[in-house]
Parts: structure tokens; C-alpha cells; sequence
């Protein structure tokens, strides 16, 4: 059932300043969207018939929206993290086989059903907190059939989890160990060959990339988008996460949807991804993670502004993070984000930065990805550490179980 009404909640629409608080309010949908909300003595005759929902007194949000992801993987790297707290750095870990290289293997060993079964559980913690989008990177495979394995495993946990997956090939994450030394010949086979070969078999809905000294040049990632850019598909980055290799700059010029991590991002970056309109996504699991000192640059970006999303940048190495609540908490104690500015990044400002724009507010015409919360103000999202304050939730207007 993909109608109903909602009344006895008060809405955090993230339409216009602030929250977009409406108190005691009412909310309707038909055929999974949104067709009137107001205040609660005023709703429609006809949308009273429709069948009905008691608030309870709580919150009603928008589903909330995981924007950068890497879920999907198999294995376990605690012991990266171990040698890390012993003074290794992501750098160390990386050169000596670890890091990105440790999960392709891991990987490349698992079908399709191992890597389902091993990430399921990951999906399902975040549909738990209120997620009802979810982007889900590639980028453990790094050939042709591993990557194709990853992002059918992403497609089918949107199903098992009930929830919305956005598909992102992130082919240029790392190396290959088969292309040592070969960094051309590698973008090379990934823009004529698993690029348009995954794009062909509807897998992929954005290209991302890793511009970083670790991982590709400027160059490389140019011809990447360059490649996105022919076949049609909306890119992204990872940039100046470790160092300032003017990777965000690069994805402004290709129109991207997001530059993501961006603690080294200099003016010049912000200039060029406010013109662009790229949404700045933040990932402080990666931050605290890697007891990284340097922030993003949020006064800039703020001033500038352009949009901030938060995500939980979950993966195995660096933020093995499933849960976005936390991660809005990090984002305004470890960021100095406010907790309007961090909500708004779990919301409306990740929706756009997924390219989605039928989500992420509450607003006639749009999806009814609805989540309730039992809280008595909007910033109780952000300041209760490790509650689990939701209620219920609906996708695309039908009544989700929760886990």
C-alpha cells in the first residue's frame, strides 16, 4: 500500500531556513508521494480517507540518505587498524600491500553470494537508523568480472534491504597488483573496456575516482570523467583527503555531483565547486578513524556556500562506520558543523549530491521516503550518541519493517 496520511507529528520538512519546522502538522501521500502536508486541523477531506497514521507526538523526517558508501567487500582489515594505533600510517599500510590492495583480495575471492552475505548486515544497520537511499561504490574488484560481481551484489541488497541503491563505479580507486607500474595501461583498459561494459549492462549510475598521490594522477582521473562524460554518466571524487592534488578543481570543470573528504581542499577548490554547484561531502568516520588533525575547510565552504553532505563513508580500512546518526555527531563535534548543517547533510544536501531530487525534503510532488522518530526536537538526531530513536518507516509510501 503505497497511500496513507499521518497526523498527531511535527514535520522537519529541510524545505527554506532551519529545520523547516511545522508543528503539530499532518502529512499525506498517494501512490508514493507526497501530496499535502500543513497544519493538522487543516488537511483535505480526501486525504483523510486515506488509510491513517498516528505520530504519536514524534518527528517526521525525510528517509535519510547515505551518500558515499564502499559496503560492499569481503574480509576484515582489524588489523590495519591495530598497526595504525602502533604508528603505522594509511600511507605505510597502503605501500606495503595493505589497505585498498588487501580488500581487492578479499574480494576477488568472494561470489557474488559471499560478498551479499558479508554485506548485508552493513545495509541492514543502516536501514535500521532511518536510511532509505544508499549509494554503493565499486572498487574492491578492480577488473572487469570482480566489479561487475560488486555492483550486482550493491543492486541486489537494495532489494533484500528494502531500500534505494545508487550504483557508483569506482574502477579508478587503486591499482591492480597484475598493472604495477602500468598506471596508464590500466585507465586505459578501464575507460575502453570496464567502464562502457558495466555502463551497457545498466550497472552503473555515476563514475567516481580517487585523485590522491596513493592512488591516480590528475591526468589519469581526467580521462576517466572524460570517459563518464561520452557514455552520459554523472561523475565524482575523492579529493584532497591525504594531500592537495587539485582534484576537486578537476571534478568542478566535469560538472560532478560531489567532491568528497577534501581536508587539504584549498580557495581555489571551493571557488570552483560552488560555481560548479558540487556538493562538498564530508566524511568524518574517515577523520576520526585515521586520527586525521587537518578538517575540511567548513568556514570556506560555508561562506562560499555550497552544499555539505555527510555520509558514513563506510568501508573496511578507514571508516567501518554503519551508522549515520554517529556520523552526524562526528560531522558537528569533530567538524563544526551545526546540527541544522549536519541533518541537512543526511538529507537534502546528500540527495543532491547523488543527483536525486525527488527526496530528501518533505514537499508535495516528492517521493514519500518518510522516517519517525520518538524525539522531542530535531537536534535529539544529532546529540543522542548511540540512540535508537526510530519508529517507523515508509518507502516511496509503503510501510517498511524495521530490523
Amino acid at each position: 500500500m503505497t497511500d496513507g496520511w499521518i497526523d498527531h507529528v511535527n514535520l522537519a520538512t529541510f524545505v527554506g531556513p532551519g529545520y523547516g519546522e511545522m508543528h503539530d502538522a499532518a502529512l499525506a501521500w498517494r501512490d508514493g508521494r507526497i501530496v499535502w502536508l500543513g497544519p493538522r486541523d487543516q488537511i483535505p477531506a480526501d486525504c483523510r480517507a486515506l488509510p491513517h497514521h498516528d505520530g504519536g507526538g514524534g518527528w517526521l523526517t525525510p528517509g535519510l540518505i547515505d551518500c558515499h558508501t564502499h559496503i560492499v567487500y569481503a574480509g576484515n582489515r582489524a588489523g590495519e587498524f591495530e598497526a595504525r594505533l602502533n604508528g603505522a600510517s594509511y600511507q605505510d599500510i597502503a605501500r606495503q600491500g595493505g589497505g585498498i590492495a588487501a580488500s581487492v583480495r578479499a574480494t576477488r575471492g568472494a561470489d557474488e553470494a559471499e560478498l551479499i552475505m558479508q554485506s548485508r548486515p552493513r545495509v541492514q544497520a543502516l536501514a535500521a537508523e532511518g536510511v532509505t537511499t544508499l549509494e554503493i561504490k565499486s572498487g574492491y574488484g578492480l577488473d572487469l568480472a570482480s566489479e561487475r560481481r560488486m555492483l550486482r551484489a550493491a543492486r541486489s541488497l537494495g532489494d533484500l534491504c528494502d531500500l534505494t541503491v545508487r550504483t557508483t563505479f569506482l574502477g579508478a580507486h587503486a591499482l591492480p597488483p597484475e598493472y604495477a607500474g602500468r598506471a596508464d595501461d590500466y585507465i586505459e583498459q578501464l575507460c575502453q573496456q570496464m567502464l562502457p561494459g558495466l555502463a551497457a549492462e545498466g550497472l552503473v549510475d555515476a563514475v567516481d575516482a580517487f585523485c590522491e598521490q596513493i592512488a591516480f594522477s590528475p591526468q589519469q582521473v581526467k580521462r576517466v570523467f572524460s570517459a563518464a562524460q561520452a557514455l552520459g554518466l554523472p561523475v565524482k571524487v575523492h579529493a584532497e583527503q591525504l594531500s592537495n592534488q587539485g582534484g576537486a578543481t578537476l571534478a568542478a570543470s566535469f560538472a560532478a555531483l560531489s567532491a568528497d573528504h577534501l581536508e587539504w581542499l584549498d580557495d581555489a577548490g571551493v571557488t570552483a565547486i560552488a560555481a560548479a554547484g558540487t556538493v562538498a561531502v564530508l566524511l568524518p568516520g574517515a577523520f576520526h578513524f585515521l586520527r586525521e588533525t587537518r578538517r575540511p575547510p567548513i568556514a570556506a565552504l560555508r561562506q562560499a556556500g555550497v552544499p555539505m553532505a555527510l555520509s558514513t563513508d563506510c568501508n573496511p580500512g578507514t571508516s567501518p562506520l554503519t551508522s549515520l546518526l554517529t556520523c552526524a555527531n562526528f560531522g558537528c563535534v569533530l567538524f563544526g558543523l551545526t546540527p541544522q548543517e549536519a541533518l541537512a547533510g543526511l538529507t537534502r544536501n546528500a540527495a543532491q549530491a547523488l543527483g536525486l531530487s525527488d527526496r530528501g525534503r518533505l514537499a508535495p510532488g516528492l517521493r514519500a521516503d518518510l522516517a519517525l522518530w520518538g524525539i522531542d526536537a530535531p537536534v535529539d538526531l544529532v546529540y543522542n550518541l548511540g540512540a535508537r530513536p526510530l519508529k517507523r518507516v515508509w518507502r516511496n509510501g509503503r510501510l517498511r519493517r524495521t530490523e
